[in-house]
């Protein structure tokens, strides 16, 4: 009995430290898939970063030190601790921490710098994001000379893989540029799985003229569309600027900021707020023709209805995407929950949580077509559960959220009331359009009901 009581607790023993040693194995444990490119075979592999060994390879890369606040109002400090910024299991992990004494955070950012610097070519990388509330993980990329065409963001930026810490079934690609500031976003929503629970292929093929971002081989999205100057003032240098330059890897993971909204107090870090990478990698053709010219393109603007309203007032889609580009969507940001539905003809938000920022709890209507020199009427109807504000504005999702009528407060009664206003467009014809209803963090979650929303042409 006693030998059977010894072998039963050596195996216990045993089950636990295997037990313990699985849980604690980072790496991921279904191999790499092949390339997955129609474009690029293995033989243009020109570089890669497998994470071997028990450290960094500064021969490849180099830290980047910021004090909190940097940019974006984001809360972390960048150093060079290896707390934030180590080597395991044969990936890289970037790991965010909060100081219980003294509130504050810091994590790692690192990049290709004055080592391994690229112009056009295939970019890639296998990994798994954090999750949580304010987590900003990135996979991205920014020019070798900043100040060639201009500070940033006339100098251009790629971002190949951005994911919200708690959308973490989404991911975002994005290139900015030009002055005024714009950008071209695509994004992409898992049918099955997690980007924080397994690890994904985020890549991006860069060309003279296009950019296409792919997640696990699928291409969802791609622009052919950048500048770097206000074409107007004739001073634009021609394209593809910025993008002709060589551009530098960058990886970090950033906690909080005005885009991912922020931690909640008793937020969990540990392993939740880790970047994991196992590999980059990039491929290159032996050359490429830059002799490209941006395509004409044709700005088509979509017809009113017959009493020349944009807003479709009837059509709703219950999700994230865009879908057809029209419509009404709901939207939740940085903590916010909530739902919204349509119906005898007005739409009713229901806010569970108002979340940290104004805009956590969001109904909007895209395809909206605003030209240039026009006036504009924008009014509806609206009323709430509770006295409680809500801010309306008419936006340029495709030109970085510029305001062509400004955020403004409305105040809500129990009692439907008619609101209007006029705003003139100053800058170019745009036919996506955004009207914007914001329900977030002002100080009261009660239910909005809106109707008869209407943006038409007043002269």
């Amino acid at each position: 009995m006693k030998r059977v009581l010894i072998v039963c607790a050596a195996a216990f023993a045993f089950c636990l430290s295997a037990c313990a040693q699985k849980k604690d194995v980072i790496a991921p444990q279904a191999p790499a898939p092949g390339l997955q490119s129609d474009l690029y075979t293995d033989a243009d592999l020109v570089w890669e970063e497998n994470f071997d060994g028990d450290q960094l390879n500064m021969d490849n890369w180099k830290y980047e030190i910021h004090e909190a606040g940097w940019v974006n109002k984001e809360l972390q400090s960048y150093g060079t601790s290896t707390q934030n910024t180590y080597v395991k299991d044969g990936c890289l992990v970037i790991q965010a921490l909060k100081n219980k004494k003294t509130n504050e955070y810091t994590s790692g950012r690192i990049n290709t710098f004055g080592k391994h610097v690229f112009k056009y070519g295939r970019f890639e990388a296998r990994l798994k994001v954090p999750s949580g509330k304010g987590f900003l993980p990135a996979f991205w990329m920014m020019p070798s000379s900043e100040g060639y065409y201009g500070p940033w963001p006339r100098c251009g930026e790629i971002d190949i893989m951005e994911v919200l810490g708690d959308e973490t079934k989404r991911v975002f690609g994005t290139i900015h540029y030009g002055e005024p500031h714009t950008q071209q976003q695509g994004k992409y929503t898992l049918e099955e799985g997690d980007f924080s629970k397994e690890f994904h292929v985020y890549a991006l093929e860069w060309d003279p003229g296009e950019f296409r971002w792919y997640v696990d081989g699928k291409l969802y999205y791609k622009t052919n569309e950048w500048f770097t100057r206000p074409r107007a003032n004739g001073d634009g240098r021609p394209y593809p600027a910025p993008f002709n330059k060589q551009f530098y890897i960058i990886l970090n993971l950033a906690v909080g900021g005005t885009w991912v909204g922020y931690p909640e107090k008793n937020a969990k870090f540990e392993e939740n707020a880790r970047l994991i990478v196992d590999y980059v990698r990039v491929y290159q053709k032996k050359s490429y023709d830059e002799n490209v010219k941006m395509p004409e393109k044709v700005i088509v603007l979509r017809e009113p209805d017959a009493d020349g309203n944009y807003v479709q007032n009837s059509k709703f889609t219950e999700s994230e995407d865009m879908g057809d580009g029209t419509g009404w969507d709901f939207y939740t940001a940085g903590g916010g929950e909530g739902s919204a539905t349509i119906g005898g003809g007005e739409l009713k938000v229901k806010t569970k949580k108002a979340g940290s920022l104004e805009y956590s709890v969001q109904i909007f209507h895209t395809g909206i077509p605003i030209e240039k020199g026009c006036t504009y009427e924008f009014s509806f109807d609206a009323k709430a559960y509770a006295p409680r504000t809500i801010l309306a504005a008419v936006s340029a999702p495709e030109r970085n959220w510029i305001r062509y009528f400004k955020d403004t407060k409305v105040e809500l009664t129990k009692k439907l009331q008619h609101y209007s206003f006029n705003f003139s467009m100053k800058q170019d014809t745009d036919p996506m359009g955004r009207v914007e209803f914001n329900m977030g963090n002002q100080g009261s979650t009660a239910d909005v009901v809106i109707k008869n929303v209407v943006v038409k042409k007043v002269n």
